[in-house]
């Protein structure tokens, strides 16, 4: 029996915000336990919530971007569950008024065409805290810096039908938050994380099967392939006579299996009511309006616009606006570079190539855009060659100088003099007769040769184009 996957994603994204959603203790990272926290986030007696209005403002330009439905009036309720992380004993979450319904995006499939992922819910809610367990003793402790930390939750549709397509789809609304601003998509630190819901049907019928969720999903590696593992397990169940029975597993990395964690909650056992301490949350036309208009020039825009103003691939203008450090950096080296192609070529070619090797991202490239595009323009003037140039690249990586000084420092200008040139042609022919006759008796791949040749004796300096010419011509004279 053939099977197909359903799955859907639930993805949490941590907020860029400087304070917490309903205090005004800081969100900064890596802050000694328990230093960023007050009686509002433990959830002390007495205390009152105050909505953080930028984490209003940031969930409404993920729904805006997104094209959902926006909720006008919305509403927060209480989420009763306990957890040691967990202060107050539940959670403040949105469950039946959201501030936003009913969106999409669109992936790139294998196929290569764009595919639809519905986008059920996107609510607001905190975070809760994060136990660490002690690796010698039986002891866990908590750490409630987290604690209040603002989130968004994005519920997808279950439309995803491969571990492939919940990876792009992943990728795809990471580059969404990060071109938003909202969200700096660091799963390592897990201010961008997701659940995995899976379940498995015959190929051809309409009724979902059994679902479980996943977690402990830390990468977009990890999560592919527990989905592939969730996948093999339950058709495995399945085809044994067994069923799959609906609960919430674990991703073991180590070991790249799922386990069970605990039974599945459904919503009933969470005993959501509207939290009587926040009020409803009303967003009017005009700062809605105002929101609208200061949305970014998202990914998909971006791309097809390399693609028609600056000639693009659709493959290079995909890679350069999945990042948007990465877009925009090509677009300041455009400002210095003659040509567009050129400058896609070195920026996802040497230079992605250095910052891979060293670890470091586009924004900690010692190469700045205005200097690599002013290397390109020397490459085009006929200053230098391109071989020359990755000399020069590799010292701007090296050191940060500017294209010109290193050229000038070092005397790398090319040689373009014809009569030069004309001069160490003669002299490499009349080192090589042998070869010489065997071009003019059709050899004609040795034209390499002699290339090579006259640029050891000018140390890689001489014009290839023009080099190339003046052998043809005595080559054939």
């Amino acid at each position: 029996m053939e099977f197909e996957p359903v799955i859907g994603l639930e993805v949490h994204a941590q907020l860029k915000t400087k304070t917490k959603i309903f205090c005004g203790c800081s969100t900064a990272f890596g802050a000694p336990p328990n230093t960023h926290v007050c009686p509002v986030c433990l959830g002390m007696p007495g205390v009152l919530p105050v909505l953080n209005r930028q984490v209003l403002a940031f969930s409404l330009r993920m729904a805006l971007a997104t094209g959902c439905r926006i909720n006008q009036d919305s509403r927060f309720a209480r989420k009763n569950y306990f957890y040691p992380d967990l202060p107050k004993g539940y959670q403040i979450s949105q469950y039946e008024l959201p501030v936003a319904e009913h969106g999409e995006i669109y992936i790139e499939t294998g196929a290569g065409e764009p595919r639809r992922i519905g986008i059920t819910r996107i609510h607001m809610e905190e975070d809760a805290g994060k136990l660490v367990h002690d690796p010698d003793r039986p002891v866990s402790r908590v750490d409630l810096n987290r604690t209040g930390v603002p989130l968004i939750e994005i519920v997808s549709e279950p439309d995803l039908r491969s571990p492939e397509e919940a990876g792009a789809y992943l990728r795809k609304l990471r580059t969404i938050v990060r071109y938003l601003d909202i969200c700096d998509g660091n799963l390592e630190e897990g201010s961008f994380r997701c659940d995995a819901n899976i379940s498995i049907r015959p190929v051809g019928t309409t009724p979902f099967g059994t679902r479980a969720e996943l977690k402990n999903l830390n990468s977009f590696r990890n999560v592919e392939k527990a989905i592939y593992y969730e996948i093999g397990r339950q058709k495995e169940l399945l085809l044994d006579g067994g069923a799959v029975v609906q609960e919430t597993r674990l991703w073991d990395p180590e070991r790249e299996c799922t386990t069970s964690m605990r039974g599945k909650e459904e919503a009933h056992d969470y005993r959501y009511f509207p939290d009587p301490d926040l009020l409803p949350v009303v967003v009017d036309d005009e700062w809605l309006a105002a929101i609208r208009s200061e949305l970014p020039e998202l990914p998909d825009s971006r791309r097809q616009r390399f693609v028609e103003a600056f000639g693009l691939t659709d493959y290079d203008a995909a890679r350069l606006t999945a990042d948007r450090d990465l877009a925009d950096y090509f677009e300041a080296c455009l400002a210095h570079a003659p040509q567009a192609k050129p400058a896609a070529n070195w920026i996802l070619g040497a230079l992605m190539a250095w910052l891979n090797a060293e670890g470091r991202s586009i924004d900690q490239s010692p190469v700045t855009p205005e200097h690599l595009g002013q290397l390109l323009a020397l490459i085009d003037a006929g200053t230098i060659s391109g071989k020359i140039a990755k000399t020069v690249f590799e010292e701007m990586a090296r050191t940060g100088q500017a294209p010109q000084a290193i050229v000038e420092a070092r005397g790398l200008v090319q040689v373009s003099d014809a009569g030069e040139l004309e001069a160490v042609v003669t002299k490499v022919l009349a080192a090589a007769p042998d070869e010489v006759a065997a071009y003019r008796q059709g050899k004609k791949k040795l034209m390499g040769f002699f290339v090579g040749q006259v640029m050891r004796e000018t140390r890689g300096k001489a014009n290839p184009k023009l080099v190339n010419e003046i052998l043809q011509r005595m080559l054939e004279a």
